[in-house]
């Protein structure tokens, strides 16, 4: 369970490779990267937007399919091939004109590191990094790609009341 004031929360950002999609990429046969998505993922991703919560993806990654599946569940802010993601994060900060105590920021690696001390809420899978599994404020029980979009949402939106309602029962 998360020990943080999840009723501030209005935004979630999320690193994709290792957070959102599983450790290992299986590669195509032209060199690109393919990736994993969790269905529950997807689900939580998507009610979170039908229920007016900012979401965003910063990923390193440049794969279109990964661009089609997030702006799919209605995701608007989506940062490809982020070389420094904190500047990306910051972007999405002035966009979106939220305080950083109003953010959840999921990553796994060092360069999720610098974004992830500035947000509020800076939440890792069991497999990140020591180095952000030391300065997160919540570890997820589930691996990257297992869950962890879900397990976050989740708890945010149960502490919200806004879990259950009618945008829950379709897609």
């Amino acid at each position: 369970m998360i020990n943080y004031n999840l009723k501030q929360i209005k935004a979630f950002v999320f690193d994709v490779d290792g957070v959102l999609s599983l450790n290992v990429i299986p590669l195509a046969l032209n060199g690109d990267p393919m990736r994993t998505v969790n269905i529950k993922d997807g689900y939580a991703l998507q009610l979170a937007v039908k229920k007016g919560f900012e979401v965003c993806i910063i990923t390193g990654g440049n794969t279109e399919a990964v661009k089609i599946r997030f702006e799919r569940l209605g995701i608007k802010h989506i940062y490809m091939q982020s070389a420094v993601k904190i500047n990306d994060y910051k972007d999405f900060i002035l966009k979106t004109g939220l305080d950083d105590d109003a953010v959840i920021y999921c990553g796994d690696d060092i360069p999720d590191y610098e974004a992830m001390k500035r947000a509020g809420l800076p939440v890792c899978p069991a497999d990140a990094a020591p180095e952000l599994k030391a300065i997160a404020k919540y570890v997820s029980p589930y691996k990257g790609g297992e869950g962890v979009g879900r397990d976050v949402i989740e708890q945010t939106l149960k502490a919200q009341n806004l879990w259950l309602g009618d945008e829950a029962f379709g897609w």
